[in-house]
């Protein structure tokens, strides 16, 4: 942004505001306020954080506080969340519970914000009562994502059918089994049977799809999906052995089941 004349700090991020703007960077404020010291920058970026009108949610990215959001002192994630990762030239979605409770899984909000991005690993965001988590895997699938609109702009979010696929592979992430099997449970109005292609499950943990494919059939009774999961699961090559629902539970002496080949040794509980 070009330098602006015989402006204060605080005018400035008003006319971002005005703009449409929410968040600048470090870099940006000094190259507007080229006549200001390191020291300078510091204090009156801390100024300005004191008065509740910007907050830094990440170090060299500030995001602006809107009026309206005054008493909490910080916008929604979904709000700032684009431009902090194309910030950190990153790419990423809204996973998980996040992506979950944008499908419909309205009873579901997450106390915390789930963000899929690359490697390296990201230290979870917190702040003003608002924790980022980062869950870092190596690739990342445009293939499988939506785009939202917001009010700051878009946002990238993963499909139901991904949403699902990554609640089950990141369950204890979220709160366990149980809970995973509650959210899919109110994903299935969202999931299409033609989505669980293979294109998808090419890049889907073979482990994951036998898990999901037991809640799905067994638990939830969704023989439609499970059905082609299955089916498209064996066209793309994925080779069941026995795997325990959950991992860290015993499985001596428990028998698995015959068509996914997983073996039942945790009960489902499922909030209604």
């Amino acid at each position: 942004m070009e330098r602006i004349i015989n402006v204060t700090p605080l005018q400035w991020i008003e006319l971002l505001l005005s703009k449409g703007r929410h968040a600048f960077s470090l870099t940006e404020f000094r190259n507007t306020f080229p006549g200001l010291t390191h020291n300078a920058v510091k204090l009156s970026l801390n100024r300005l954080a004191k008065k509740g009108k910007v907050l830094s949610v990440h170090q060299g990215y500030y995001i602006i506080v809107p009026p309206q959001y005054s008493t909490r002192g910080i916008l929604p994630p979904s709000l700032f969340i684009d431009g902090l990762m194309q910030y950190l030239e990153r790419p990423y979605y809204v996973g998980l519970l996040s992506a979950a409770a944008l499908h419909g899984a309205a009873h579901q909000q997450p106390q915390e914000y789930f963000i899929v991005t690359n490697f390296p690993v990201l230290r979870p965001t917190i702040r003003k009562r608002i924790k980022i988590n980062y869950i870092s895997r190596k690739e990342i699938h445009s293939t499988f994502l939506e785009k939202r609109k917001t009010d700051t702009g878009y946002l990238w979010v993963s499909s139901p059918e991904l949403t699902a696929t990554d609640i089950i592979q990141y369950e204890q992430r979220i709160g366990g089994l149980s809970r995973a099997t509650t959210v899919i449970n109110e994903l299935v109005e969202e999931m299409k049977v033609s989505r669980l292609n293979e294109t998808l499950l090419r890049v889907i943990p073979t482990t994951v799809v036998q898990r999901l494919g037991f809640l799905l059939d067994i638990v939830l009774k969704q023989k439609k999906l499970a059905n082609r999961l299955y089916t498209v699961s064996l066209q793309v090559g994925h080779t069941f052995y026995r795997v325990p629902l959950k991992a860290s539970d015993p499985v001596k002496g428990l028998s698995s089941d015959k068509r996914w080949k997983v073996i039942h040794n945790s009960e489902i509980e499922i909030d209604e």
